[in-house]
């Protein structure tokens, strides 16, 4: 489940063992050549063991209380957008972050879902060690099973630190994933309608 000082409407209960978690750190200190026990560093280990249940809170979130009965039957057939999505997320490969927007679109058949919940859903994915390909799968496929709507879209852009610190260093570079199901990826005036709409007021994303 969520952090409740991040999301005050779940409760937290996680499985993280923030002791190893604790240890660990100040032997990566250590390792490092510094010193623990001076000032600046002497509650990091403490700091950094608590820090990781939030930014890997996406493992436990509960979904019945994330959707809190929010679908609903509705006649309405026609593209729902939610863009510009904030995420936060941990590269599994160095644990480095990287964070972006997602950008999910849905055509309905008989349900939609409420509007904050589409956000969560892209949170509940964003908050695990991730590859950006994966989660942008993993939150079509979720909305697909959830509503069987017509068809998904989820476009993600990121900004990967694994790439901007160390390894190739570049800044600016950043990476553009898809995922298209149901109609969007059967119908290309559907897909494209959906495309024009980022296009529309889309800024340079930055950190």
């Amino acid at each position: 489940m969520l952090n409740p000082e991040i999301q005050d409407d779940f409760e937290s209960d996680s499985d993280i063992d923030t002791a190893s978690i604790e240890q660990s750190v100040r032997e990566m200190l250590i390792a490092f050549g510094e010193d623990p026990n001076r000032e600046g560093l002497l509650n990091t280990p403490k700091r950094v063991a608590r820090m990781y249940p939030e930014l890997l809170s996406g493992y436990k979130t509960d979904v019945e209380k994330l959707l809190n009965k929010a679908i609903f039957n509705v006649t309405y057939d026609d593209m729902v957008i939610v863009r510009d999505i904030e995420f936060f997320s941990l590269c599994e490969h160095h644990m480095l972050p990287f964070m972006g927007r997602a950008h999910v679109a849905y055509i309905p058949k008989g349900q939609v879902i409420g509007l904050s919940k589409i956000p969560r859903i892209v949170d509940m994915f964003a908050r695990r060690l991730q590859v950006q390909e994966q989660m942008t799968r993993q939150i079509a496929d979720f909305i697909m099973d959830l509503l069987k709507p017509q068809g998904v879209a989820v476009v993600v852009e990121g900004l990967h630190l694994c790439a901007m610190m160390r390894g190739v260093k570049k800044h600016d570079a950043r990476m553009t994933t898809s995922t298209m199901l149901g109609s969007f990826r059967n119908r290309e005036s559907t897909r494209q309608e959906f495309l024009n709409h980022l296009d529309r007021g889309a800024d340079p994303l930055r950190i």
